[in-house]
């Protein structure tokens, strides 16, 4: 079980405390948005505790699953932050906007580095998505490489119509599984994209029954274990850098990629 606190050393908040609980099994880490009275409503300690799982991941971890407890996903920001009294211990939206530029940025960084340490190469990481994922909910799916979603999921990105622009890191990802214009569309009408929608799009890799979930990411989970841990760390790396790149850029990347694993498959230095 990993450490069930967070934060710096003027402030450690527990998980219970951040509406998160975290489990690690083996290869697998397993993080749950547990406050399904709020529909798992994400608040700065939300975010502050997702980045404090990812500075002190173990090593021997490959797949880290993302779920929500309850009916939901995460209905998005908790809505108390939009109030002048906000989260208690934790402020409002109206607190922080009275910061500088620059140190306002800096509190929205540090809100991101919860969402981008689940793209690193060495891992996979799997949202199991039920029911509402909207807003922080729909990019914290987002975040991840993967998607396995409930038929009665219903994605939203809700921040164009509450005055806002999404900020969690979601915005690039969207763009990148559905294009621009699909993801103008999602984004500034604030719809709804319903399970049907969502695969045929690329959103989600698969979408079963609300029964069937754990089960399909847990068998998800042991098919990509499944494969050699560095190959398979060498092998995301070149997808996610494939876009980037031309061609003839992606072959030499490949190139350089396969000769460190021949090397180190034949332990020649």
């Amino acid at each position: 079980m990993a450490e069930a606190t967070l934060g710096g050393s003027a402030e450690r908040v527990s998980f219970e405390e951040a509406g998160l609980r975290y489990e690690v099994d083996g290869e697998i880490a397993t993080i749950t948005l547990d406050r399904p009275e709020k529909r798992n409503a994400q608040t700065f300690a939300t975010w502050s505790a997702l980045a404090r799982i990812g500075d002190d991941l173990p090593e021997q971890v490959r797949i880290v699953v993302v779920q929500g407890e309850g009916p939901s996903f995460s209905a998005g920001i908790d809505l108390r932050m939009f109030t002048p009294e906000g989260v208690p211990g934790q402020g409002s939206f109206s607190s922080v906007a009275q910061l500088d530029n620059t140190s306002f940025e800096q509190r929205i960084e540090q809100a991101q580095q919860g969402f981008l340490w689940l793209r690193r190469p060495e891992i996979v990481s799997i949202a199991a998505v039920q029911g509402h994922a909207i807003g922080a909910g729909f990019q914290l799916a987002l975040a991840c490489d993967l998607r396995i979603v409930a038929d009665d999921v219903k994605f939203c990105m809700k921040e164009p119509a509450l005055g806002l622009v999404p900020d969690l890191t979601g915005t690039k990802p969207l763009v990148d599984l559905v294009g621009t214009a699909k993801a103008i569309d999602i984004c500034l009408t604030a719809r709804f994209v319903d399970a049907e929608e969502a695969f045929r799009i690329g959103l989600a890799e698969r979408v079963v029954s609300r029964e069937e979930l754990a089960q399909a990411v847990g068998d998800k989970a042991a098919e990509l274990l499944s494969t050699d841990r560095d190959a398979a760390t060498a092998t995301k790396r070149l997808l996610q850098g494939a876009r980037g790149r031309t061609l003839e850029e992606q072959a030499a990347a490949e190139r350089v990629a396969q000769a460190a694993r021949i090397k180190a498959l034949f332990a020649v230095s």
